[in-house]
């Protein structure tokens, strides 16, 4: 009897984690692994990962995922990654240059101030639809080629590899046969000029970044090589999907259905809004390439906040939290918040590495301002906690000057989800419907549908039936009337931050 070839394993690559995920053909979870990934500070402001280790993990989680469910059944392999993370290597050996510098460094916030000051951030917002700012990819791939000697004329002549970790996880699965990125990757580096879907020559100059090292471009939903040579992978299984991790988390909620805008709660958070074009006037909000699935682009409005969970985090560290149990430290984060009627006037404003949209301030460092005496670990907790709500509502508030943004339900995933009493707490400061994943591989899903697309041939709607169930909180509005104040209060707190500059 032969067996069929239906399930799709998506490689999930994030900052602290590298998830394998196996769906069956009805879009369900049949196993799943992670593996943890480490992250090293070696300055302020520097924060970067080791490449070499980013693949060992995905490379360890997928060979399990494989094996759990029989390779011989696995009809296509999809791969989400954590955006604007950069990495070099060496063409022929395929070592590379130095540790991949994360999305969260700020090691080129010089660099992006000289572009200020030469007054090329209009052009380069307008081209590739990003703020200046140390987060994309850009400017990291600029440090990348000056970190080793002759590094631009390595480039040049094709010696050297420039890219995202979606190109760098495909190079090492394919051993080096395919050199490819996704758009919707490709759209997070400024260098991609948004109408023409191009790598852009003048922001290839502006930055100094020679085309040869550069990756070809293409749909996130379609074929993008082979697996090949990879120790406990199979040869011969299709790769057919690459996509960021918010855009993956994006299409696995509602395909990009109008009014459905989604925020991923990680390390980081994404929000993002499916619109009609890549023109936007709004300087605080990225314009992006949400997707192409095999048929069309699909634009994207965004703002990109560098610590939510990650603020909550440092917050644990630094109130003990953390030395306890995962569980119990789970337990503590859901109850803390609740077990106190308010901050007491604390407001927390994670600039740990400097602030994101809509401030966009590299520049900036955190505060804790407010502090009296009464106040106690749950306050501070909370703080942190309500500082994940606020700079979401930041956000928000600066997509409705956008003449194409609807908000009719906030699409919710990530770790920091599960957290009742947040979702309920962002649910009433919006005044919106917050619904919430009943998975929380959401960026795993979004990238197996999109192969899923193309290993079946079908269109966006025949994805439909795959989506996941959302558990909804309702706005309680008499409340949402009440945390105006109090949001108004934190804006007051973020404006602290930016006078220390």
């Amino acid at each position: 009897m032969s067996i069929t070839k239906n399930i799709i394993i998506a490689l999930d690559e994030g900052t602290t984690n590298a998830k394998a995920v196996a769906l069956n053909e009805a879009g369900e979870v049949l196993v799943k692994f992670s593996q943890p990934l480490s992250i090293q500070t070696p300055r302020e402001g520097w924060v970067e990962q080791s490449g070499t280790l980013l693949v060992e993990a995905s490379v360890q989680v997928l060979a399990k995922a494989i094996e759990a469910v029989g390779a011989d059944k696995v009809s296509a392999l999809a791969i989400s990654n954590q955006r604007e993370t950069a990495i070099g290597w060496y063409r022929n050996s395929g070592a590379p240059l130095h540790a991949a510098l994360s999305w969260q460094c700020s090691r080129t916030a010089d660099f992006c101030e000289g572009l200020r000051r030469d007054n090329l951030e209009s052009k380069i917002k307008t081209v590739t639809g990003l703020p200046v700012a140390p987060l994309f990819s850009g400017s990291k791939l600029r440090w990348l080629l000056d970190s080793v000697p002759n590094g631009f004329a390595l480039a040049e002549k094709g010696e050297i590899c420039l890219g995202t970790i979606d190109s760098w996880l495909l190079w090492n699965l394919t051993a080096g046969e395919s050199f490819y990125c996704d758009y919707s990757n490709a759209s997070r580096t400024q260098l991609l000029n948004l109408v023409t879907g191009n790598w852009d020559e003048e922001m290839l100059k502006i930055f100094q970044i020679p085309r040869k090292a550069l990756p070809d471009i293409k749909p996130s939903s379609g074929l993008f090589g082979y697996t090949k040579g990879v120790n406990g992978i199979p040869d011969g299984i299709p790769v057919m999907a690459m996509v960021g991790d918010s855009h993956a988390a994006l299409f696995g909620h509602a395909l990009g259905e109008a009014g459905c805008v989604k925020a991923t709660y990680g390390t980081g958070s994404s929000v993002m809004a499916p619109v009609n074009s890549a023109q936007c006037n709004i300087q605080a909000l990225a314009t992006t390439i949400a997707w192409h699935n095999g048929e069309n682009l699909v634009y994207g409005l965004e703002g990109n906040i560098p610590h939510t969970g990650d603020a909550v985090a440092w917050m644990a560290d630094s109130t003990g939290l953390s030395e306890l149990p995962q569980d119990e430290l789970n337990h503590e984060l859901n109850t803390l918040p609740a077990s106190v009627e308010n901050t007491l006037g604390v407001y927390f404003v994670p600039a740990l590495t400097g602030l994101g949209a809509p401030w966009w301030a590299d520049n900036a460092r955190g505060l804790i301002c407010g502090l009296n005496r009464g106040v106690k670990r749950a306050h501070l907790i909370r703080a942190a906690l309500e500082a994940i709500t606020y700079q979401i509502a930041d956000v928000v508030a600066a997509m409705r000057q956008h003449p194409d943004f609807t908000l009719t339900a906030l699409m919710v995933d990530g770790g920091p989800t599960k957290n009742d009493w947040l979702m309920q707490y962002q649910a009433d400061l919006l005044g919106c419907p917050v619904m919430r994943s009943d998975i929380p591989e959401l960026s795993a899903l979004g990238a197996a549908l999109l192969a899923r697309k193309a290993v079946d041939n079908v269109t966006g709607k025949d994805l439909k039936p795959y989506l996941p169930v959302h558990y909804t909180f309702r706005p309680n509005m008499e409340r949402h009337g009440r945390l105006q104040k109090r949001w108004r209060e934190w804006q007051q707190a973020v404006e602290r931050t930016l006078y220390q500059l």
